[in-house]
């Protein structure tokens, strides 16, 4: 970009000659600097330039005065000596004073961020008018482009631990007063839910088994719990089925019909009875769903967005997402998926639940119990995952044991928040439902 358009740009020579000034007079400034400016949020090249070489400077914590900044912009090739001294001098007959460094950086950041939407907008509209993708994929880019300007506009401080403990007591006084609020959004299963205290915001969690093992039913009972317990909005990313077969998984599930009969369409009375009942329940919760096949963590940010007070999202299931990236490997591509997962919970401040399959190490071992290790295609997903749940049907490994077909455990392979251990369950196949048993209870693994 030349340098006459860059002018043309929303941009301050005074407030960016002042934030080097006061750099200058005031070394010590750099400190409050760091993570607020980068060289590129100046306008100008030659300012980018000795931003550049202050910073390189300060990470080598090497002095900074005009004499040792003349020196490196000389070795750097941005000015000869004299031209370097007659503009560092300029610079600092123009700031007023260093005490108000973070007033001009400001400045300097907000007219950054004008130039960075300006430029967002014209590449916007320059791949509309090419038309060489869908306008679907390119809307999503256009939100994605946008709201990383917002993302990287965003900076921390530190939090003194006294502030912190004060976050965490008016914490706890909440969820002494209204502990229906403030605890994490429930699975509906009361055993499950005394363990984990319910899924956190920002949590990823992942359900882990082998085909045929019914994580899918238990999303889906997860989903269709958290939805009746609370009036947030519960967004399903169907990857797999399409919304029609999902909804008719749901209504067997709550309606106790059994699924075969739907598919089939032999229905009684009695079952059309349930099944009003069982949908007059469900459109009453606040459910959402998007069966978009190729599904990616960009776009299902852009849908989410749209969508507000969410209280939970159902992803159905990891192996069928694709990475933003164009990754060979299946390893590093669900390594990617995963951790930008992560940040999509912590981003949106709502538990994030998805499905993912297993390896076969666990129908080699006698019990068929799976562990940490059986994390299909990559260990990341165990390190990204604030809480690991194992499904484990003992009937599908003893199918000549009656008691053990409806029978079913929840294994709490990784809790960040608390305890492990086994949840009792029961399991009723042709409904594809999961209940709370009577007995059930918690095994310290």
């Amino acid at each position: 970009m030349s340098e006459e358009y860059i002018r043309k740009m929303p941009f301050s020579q005074e407030a960016e000659q002042s934030v080097l000034g006061a750099v200058l007079i005031k070394p010590e400034c750099m400190d409050e600097l760091v993570g607020v400016l980068d060289k590129d949020d100046f306008g100008l090249s030659e300012h980018r330039e000795i931003f550049s070489a202050m910073q390189g400077m300060y990470l080598k914590s090497r002095n900074i005065d005009i004499v040792t900044l003349i020196d490196e912009l000389v070795k750097n090739g941005v000015y000869d000596e004299a031209g370097g001294r007659e503009y560092i001098n300029l610079i600092l007959e123009t700031v007023p004073t260093a005490s108000n460094v973070m007033d001009y950086a400001k400045i300097v950041r907000d007219k950054s961020t004008l130039r960075a939407l300006i430029e967002a907008s014209e590449s916007i509209r320059d791949d509309a008018y090419a038309e060489e993708d869908d306008a679907r994929r390119l809307l999503e880019s256009a939100e994605q482009r946008i709201y990383s300007i917002a993302d990287r506009r965003e900076t921390h401080e530190f939090v003194h631990i006294k502030d912190a403990l004060m976050q965490s007591f008016n914490r706890l006084r909440e969820l002494e007063n209204n502990r229906a609020e403030t605890i994490g959004m429930q699975t509906g299963f009361s055993g499950l839910d005394r363990v984990l205290v319910g899924m956190g915001k920002g949590d990823l969690v992942l359900i882990g088994a082998r085909p045929g093992m019914g994580k899918t039913s238990f999303a889906l009972n997860v989903a269709v719990n958290a939805a009746m317990c609370s009036p947030k909005k519960v967004c399903i990313f169907s990857l797999e089925m399409s919304t029609e077969q999902l909804a008719t998984r749901l209504l067997a599930s709550e309606a106790l019909v059994d699924s075969t009969k739907l598919r089939s369409g032999m229905l009684d009375e009695d079952d059309w009875t349930k099944l009003g009942h069982a949908s007059a329940r469900l459109a009453g919760c606040n459910i959402l769903i998007d069966d978009s096949t190729g599904a990616t963590v960009t776009s299902m940010k852009s849908k989410l967005r749209r969508v507000k007070d969410i209280g939970l999202v159902v992803i159905d299931y990891l192996g069928l997402m694709q990475s933003e990236k164009r990754i060979e490997n299946k390893v590093q591509e669900i390594a990617d998926i995963s951790r930008n997962l992560k940040l999509m919970a912590k981003e949106f401040g709502v538990p994030v639940l998805t499905c993912a399959q297993l390896s076969r190490a666990s129908e080699k071992r006698p019990d068929g119990k799976p562990v940490l290790s059986d994390l299909r295609d990559s260990g990341a997903i165990e390190q990204d995952a604030d809480i690991v749940l194992f499904i484990y049907r003992p009937g599908e490994y003893d199918k000549e044991d009656p008691e053990k077909q409806n029978k079913a455990e929840i294994i709490i392979a990784k809790n960040r928040h608390g305890s492990q251990g086994n949840i009792k369950m029961g399991w009723l196949g042709q409904y594809t439902k999961f209940l709370t048993v009577e007995d059930e209870g918690l095994s310290e693994s």
